[in-house]
């Protein structure tokens, strides 16, 4: 299945970060059939294949993509990966930054060097290539950024503090952000998806499943294509009036 609505993106080039599978995949295959030229971003060698999956599948289907490697926690692999870009492509339309790491830990638990880790790749990454990009767009004078947050960050949940925290962190980045450059014709959004199939739910018992999915006014956990929606909207010049918003398809579970 995918997403049926349609948005013009020709001429763009988009970096969809953590795109090797789950949400950043399905935005990247988006992105593409809508006429983007995305670089698939991966941060290691376990995730290389995957990305190379996301980027052959994008090109059986007509798409333009290739991949890029960088831990985004890490400076000098995504100054690396941005002057990659600028050497290639010359340019940078869109920027989703989308990687993302969670694991479940009750707070007594949670080891210091787990919490930093899920900052870094959230917060941190948000941050270093949100920096790398707006250089970029502010020399072509316009661009368009998009983050992924959580409807978690507005309603918590036990045992994800570390991760609702960071999910927090991307909304006021976000908020920011869109102050600094919304005058320079560049929008800086977010989406806050609900619970949806990903690989962060592989291993999650079929149980807690059954109790995500009874708080979900929906009925049902979302499926990706029921999230990419929001990201196409938010990369189109329809969306070119929102700054520092937040669009959460959640199924009902959360009212932002």
């Amino acid at each position: 299945m995918t997403s049926g609505i349609s948005v013009d993106l020709n001429g763009k080039v988009a970096l969809v970060t953590g795109a090797s599978s789950g949400i950043g995949a399905a935005v990247a295959k988006a992105f593409a059939r809508n006429g983007a030229s995305v670089y698939v971003n991966y941060p290691n060698d376990a995730q290389a294949a995957a990305a190379e999956a996301v980027v052959a599948e994008i090109k059986a289907n007509g798409g333009a993509a290739q991949t890029i490697a960088a831990d985004v926690g890490d400076e000098s692999q995504v100054a690396h990966m941005f002057q990659v870009i600028t050497q290639m492509a010359e340019r940078l339309d869109i920027l989703v930054n989308n990687a993302g790491i969670a694991h479940s830990s009750p707070v007594e638990n949670l080891a210091l060097s787990d919490f930093q880790r899920v900052m870094n790749v959230h917060v941190t990454g948000t941050f270093l290539c949100s920096k790398a990009a707006i250089q970029m767009m502010y020399a072509q004078e316009h661009g368009c950024i998009i983050n992924t947050a959580s409807q978690l960050a507005y309603i918590g949940a036990p045992a994800f503090s570390h991760y609702t925290a960071a999910k927090g962190a991307i909304l006021s980045f976000t908020r920011s952000l869109a102050l600094e450059v919304g005058s320079r014709n560049i929008p800086v959004n977010a989406v806050a998806p609900g619970a949806t199939m990903t690989p962060i739910l592989e291993d999650v018992p079929n149980e807690v499943l059954d109790v995500i999915k009874s708080n979900i006014p929906a009925g049902k956990i979302a499926d990706v294509d029921d999230i990419v929606g929001a990201y196409l909207f938010l990369a189109s010049d329809a969306a070119r009036h929102f700054r520092g918003q937040c669009i959460s398809p959640n199924g009902g579970d959360a009212f932002l």
